[in-house]
């Protein structure tokens, strides 16, 4: 796996900006939450609804979280292997680009706490994330789009905000009701505190 992609240091950062409909921020050594997902974790018609039910970005990803956890899509990271590949690219650069705080790899999406290291910029770690796309199309023998383009970011407020949001990330398979504890799940960042 080819990690340098999209990962320049000494980069400025962008600060708010936006990718397609959702706000981003990328700011040097900001603590932040990150979902990535399947490119068909959502099926198109939740889109539609969702530019007209939801008022917010945070209301909009509730109402994506709510259908990822469902299990929607090819869910490709249940297969071991691939998630493995996928936890591979997560631990990459950790330490280098950025540090991983908690994590968790779900049937069709990731979440990541993470620590931007100043000077690479949150898409570009993200980019260096979904380059795993190259080795799960090589270990199914396939080609195509494997992660949506596009990511559910917030950045951390205070020590609160820190713990509820690791709090929402490690326990996440329980409330997919994929294991009944956090530590069970082997694809998460509970495992390794065990």
């Amino acid at each position: 796996m080819n990690g340098d992609v999209g990962a320049r240091a000494s980069r400025p950062h962008r600060g708010w900006h936006e990718r397609g409909y959702l706000p981003h921020f990328d700011a040097g050594a900001v603590v932040q939450t990150v979902t990535f997902r399947l490119a068909d974790s959502v099926p198109r018609a939740l889109f539609e609804k969702a530019a007209v039910v939801a008022s917010n970005d945070k209301d909009r990803f509730f109402l994506f979280e709510k259908h990822m956890d469902r299990g929607l899509g090819d869910c490709l990271p249940s297969n071991p292997e691939i998630a493995e590949i996928v936890r591979d690219a997560l631990a990459h650069f950790d330490g280098e680009r950025y540090r991983l705080l908690a994590w968790a790899i779900m049937p069709n999406h990731v979440h990541v706490l993470v620590e931007q290291i100043a000077g690479y910029r949150l898409g570009d770690i993200l980019q260096s994330w979904k380059f795993s796309a190259h080795a799960i199309n090589a270990a199914r023998g396939t080609t195509g789009r494997i992660w949506s383009p596009d990511y559910f970011d917030r950045f951390i407020r205070d020590a609160m905000h820190y713990a509820n949001a690791k709090y929402y990330i490690e326990p996440n398979p329980v409330k997919a009701k994929l294991v009944a504890k956090p530590e069970d799940w082997h694809f998460s960042s509970a495992t390794r505190q065990t």
